[in-house]
């Protein structure tokens, strides 16, 4: 019996992290993403290349991905929605129509979309299934210049928890939670730095993250994210801050 897991956006960033904890422990991994990773540490995991914020032929290609799964020799699969983008940072007023639609594709319609096609070909599958959306702090606090991202994620923490209520009365059904990984030394946080004042109240406190060294490495985080996957002791639907696991 195999473990598997599926993770969007797996190919950098946190997701990397995310794919050497599980792949350490010897999990089957399908990393979807816009790029590959040609690093030798991904000659062992299956990369599909798909640009997410396409919608089009996306249910199809993932219903394929996941029918190629033997179902009867799965133990255990775990599907983690990470892909995900920061966006335009600014004043809601100064982004563009196409700056609005792709944040909220990329952050939230695709993994609605995901998820549900998830939920739908694996719904008879006889073995222990969860979904794990990598949210954000932003959800519950509001920020100067990230409307569009605060609230794509605040959608993803309410659709976990709703999710899991309707799983809840399924035989069988799927364990969902959202998991805040907190600041992680990615390239987002080198565009947050990046950003200006005027388009980002708070840029001095994570200018500072950054030179105090309070920024969490991806291989770190890969690893508290997987852990907290083994821990279960906590309700399904349950919205999770990796901060509040450490020793």
């Amino acid at each position: 019996m195999k473990k598997h897991l599926i993770i969007t956006g797996g190919n950098k960033g946190i997701g990397s992290g995310i794919v050497s904890a599980y792949k350490n422990s010897g999990y089957q991994i399908i990393s979807i993403a816009r790029t590959l990773n040609p690093s030798d540490e991904y000659k062992e995991v299956t990369q599909i290349v798909l640009d997410l914020i396409i919608t089009e032929d996306l249910e199809n290609a993932f219903s394929q991905i996941l029918n190629a799964i033997d179902k009867d020799a799965v133990e255990r699969i775990v599907f983690i929605n990470n892909a995900g983008t920061l966006g335009k940072i600014g004043r809601l007023e100064n982004n563009s129509v196409s700056d609005i639609q792709s944040i909220i594709q990329i952050n939230t319609i695709t993994p609605f979309l995901l998820t549900s096609v998830f939920l739908k070909e694996t719904q008879n599958w006889n073995c222990s299934k969860k979904i794990i959306n990598i949210s954000s702090g932003a959800a519950v606090k509001p920020y100067y210049g990230w409307s569009l991202y605060c609230a794509s994620k605040a959608a993803i923490d309410m659709m976990t928890k709703a999710v899991a209520v309707e799983q809840e009365t399924i035989e069988n059904g799927t364990k969902i939670v959202a998991i805040y990984p907190g600041v992680v030394d990615t390239d987002m946080q080198t565009q947050i730095r990046k950003s200006k004042i005027e388009n980002f109240a708070d840029l001095q406190r994570f200018i500072d993250l950054k030179e105090s060294n309070s920024l969490v490495s991806i291989e770190t985080i890969g690893k508290e994210i997987f852990e907290i996957d083994r821990l279960e002791n906590y309700p399904n639907g349950a919205v999770l801050n990796v901060s509040e696991y450490r020793d």
